[in-house]
């Protein structure tokens, strides 16, 4: 019996150090491909955010003007949260100017964790949708400062 465990023991195989550290050194590869690319997604998810808060603005403007005889004036974020509640919602963008004129309106949003700004700009029926990027480097969803 002693013999028939030795013979079995003896036919296992197992990875030699060389396969397991090319293995290792395969994964680090993948992992320093894969991690840039994951946080790239994740800065222009954050930046989709504050472009559909800018389009909620937008839509919240067009009905502050319905309400007030077709004009902007005195519009103000908090009472375009007065219209539209979930502009409250400042976990991933918070919005930071709305102000109108007789004519037109500027809305603005910030994506939180990038930092970068959107504003849309509507005069006279002309819109215009310009963004900055916070960081030089990784420009999210905001690539040639228009979106």
């Amino acid at each position: 019996m002693l013999n028939r465990l030795r013979q079995r023991t003896a036919e296992e195989g197992g990875f030699t150090l060389i396969e397991l550290l090319v293995v290792i050194l395969i994964i680090g590869i993948l992992a320093a491909i894969a991690i840039p690319a994951f946080l790239s997604q994740k800065s222009k998810a954050n930046d989709a955010a504050a472009k559909t808060q800018v389009g909620t603005l937008q839509t919240a403007m067009e009905t502050y003007s319905t309400e007030n005889s077709g004009s902007y004036n005195e519009a103000s974020v908090v009472k375009l949260q007065a219209i539209e509640p979930t502009l409250k919602e400042v976990t991933n963008s918070k919005p930071l100017k709305a102000e109108g004129t007789a004519t037109g309106y500027v809305v603005e949003s910030e994506a939180v964790a990038t930092k970068d700004t959107f504003t849309l700009e509507d005069k006279a029926g002309e819109v215009k949708r310009t963004c900055k990027a916070a960081s030089a480097e990784n420009k999210g969803g905001c690539p040639a400062g228009t979106w």
